[in-house]
């Protein structure tokens, strides 16, 4: 009788232990993309986005530009390039509106700066939005692979040689920590906005870059608890992370943003131009 039922309990450990590698391998944790369209659901994150003011940019140097993604289909963005020649680049990667006029500025403004070519790199394929449900729509819409190869495209397109830096707020904020996962050695640096991080760790240790990050500390969907996990995420990879926390709301440095936040926008906008430069040589 004993031998029988340490028999039957081996067996029920064994189910157990077969059951829970195979829900692993059959449905893995959902990654840092999926994580933050399934905050498109979040009614209280998309109340965090109230409707962008209207608003029209008139470009002195940029325009649109079409390349190639990885995956031989054309792929849309808009570019600024230096005053002279130079082999650093700047990847630019919308909120969830899309590249919309507010991105254009804000990309020439950056190219203008810092002196080098800019990509503001579009992920929606020529769509825009103008409503929190337009948004949470395209959010929702995007293809995790056809992303990578849009970005994989832009690395092509920019060349060999590039040095590339990466920006982004809110949705883009994450997929600027993507696209430098994604750029290995060609990377000097990511910076982003209120994007959700990356958790893994291993996919943490493929960056060759450091990272600086701005978040706010009432922001109901990458909430400071996310914040805090990324800073040990980091740590345990092995990588650099300079993480600052505004008391501001989610998409603070928005300028369309009713709840835009000046001066927490100017300090971030200062460190973002600073972390830039000191890695040009």
């Amino acid at each position: 009788m004993q031998k029988q039922l340490l028999f039957f309990v081996l067996m029920i450990c064994f189910a157990s232990a077969n059951a829970q590698k195979n829900t692993s391998a059959c449905c893995p944790p959902a990654s840092a993309t999926t994580q933050f369209a399934l905050l498109a659901n979040d009614k209280n994150f998309v109340m965090q986005h109230d409707a962008p003011l209207p608003f029209h940019y008139k470009s002195a140097n940029g325009t649109d530009i079409t390349f190639k993604a990885a995956d031989g289909t054309d792929a849309h963005g808009w570019m600024v390039k230096a005053s002279k020649p130079t082999s650093y680049y700047l990847f630019v990667f919308q909120e969830w509106w899309g590249l919309n006029d507010y991105i254009k500025q804000e990309t020439e403004k950056l190219a203008n700066e810092l002196g080098i070519n800019a990509i503001a790199i579009d992920l929606y394929d020529k769509q825009i939005a103008t409503t929190p449900d337009e948004a949470r729509k395209l959010v929702q819409a995007v293809k995790a692979e056809r992303a990578v190869n849009i970005i994989k495209g832009a690395y092509n397109y920019a060349g060999a040689d590039a040095k590339v830096f990466t920006i982004g707020w809110c949705f883009g904020g994450g997929w600027s920590l993507q696209a430098a996962l994604l750029g290995g050695s060609s990377v000097e640096g990511c910076i982003m906005y209120y994007g959700m991080p990356e958790k893994d760790v291993n996919e943490l240790k493929k960056l060759h870059g450091d990272v600086i990050g701005f978040f706010a500390k009432k922001d109901g969907g990458i909430t400071p608890a996310i914040v805090e996990a990324f800073k040990t995420n980091m740590k345990a990879a092995g990588k650099n992370l300079t993480a600052y926390e505004y008391d501001a709301v989610h998409a603070f440095a928005n300028p369309s943003n009713p709840d835009y936040n000046k001066e927490a926008t100017a300090d971030a906008h200062a460190k973002t131009i600073a972390f830039i430069k000191a890695r040009i040589k």
